[in-house]
């Protein structure tokens, strides 16, 4: 069987309606999670977190967080030991919103909180950590990849 030119471009249009289709449909099925569903008011007070950081990189050493088998470790800078910190920290998964994690902070008195890691999906988090000492705040950000 032979094709004229006429079958030839129903053909044509057919394969390219039937491809732009497809990309139409990936992208509605598509999941596009913002970093922040009221990033206008977060825009806002940024300052705080500008002043914030630059606290917390004038302290003696800085925040830290590491894996130690099923528990993560979060380790507030020294100046903190001894003192009563207020604050959370934020698991940011940037792929997924819904596995992001809010944690209240609840340090020991050497400045460390242990979290069991079983509760985070395996992935690379951003942890954002904000807390108030002796009525100054502070915040910080790290990575963390977690098994």
């Amino acid at each position: 069987m032979t094709l004229n030119w006429g079958h030839k471009m129903m053909l044509v249009f057919l394969v390219f309606v039937g491809g732009m289709s497809y990309l139409v449909y990936r992208c509605v099925k598509t999941n596009y999670d913002l970093v922040s569903t009221d990033y206008y008011k977060e825009e806002l007070s940024y300052q705080q977190v500008i002043d914030g950081e630059s606290r917390a990189n004038q302290l003696g050493n800085k925040f830290h967080i590491a894996q130690n088998g099923n528990e993560l470790v979060l380790q507030l800078p020294d100046e903190m030991r001894n003192t009563t910190v207020k604050g959370n920290a934020w698991f940011y998964y940037a792929p997924d919103a819904k596995r992001d994690r809010q944690i209240t902070l609840n340090t020991n008195a050497a400045g460390e909180q242990t979290i069991n890691s079983s509760q985070f999906f395996p992935g690379r988090y951003t942890v954002k950590v904000r807390w108030e000492s002796k009525g100054q705040q502070y915040y910080s950000e790290e990575y963390v990849t977690i098994h």
